[in-house]
């Protein structure tokens, strides 16, 4: 598994962008958050990659998914 985001890095950035109390697990919930949303990233470029009958997924390709993703997130 990859390494993940120092704990106190991330939780300064959400303290310091917000004025709102945060939990003691907020941190570990936003960097799951983030790993979900990259792995649906990945599989629909690759599903693109694959209808186009490409072999490598190419910049277009993450292009074309992350627009679909973020439409479908937005309602």
């Amino acid at each position: 598994m990859s390494k993940r985001a120092p704990r106190a890095t991330l939780k300064f950035h959400m303290k310091s962008n917000a004025d709102i109390r945060i939990g003691k697990d907020a941190d570990l919930m936003a960097q799951l958050n983030l790993l979900v949303v990259l792995h649906h990233l990945a599989e629909e470029s690759r599903v693109k990659a694959f209808e186009e009958k490409s072999a490598t997924v190419k910049v277009h390709h993450v292009t074309a998914a992350a627009k679909k993703l973020l439409k479908s997130v937005r309602g």
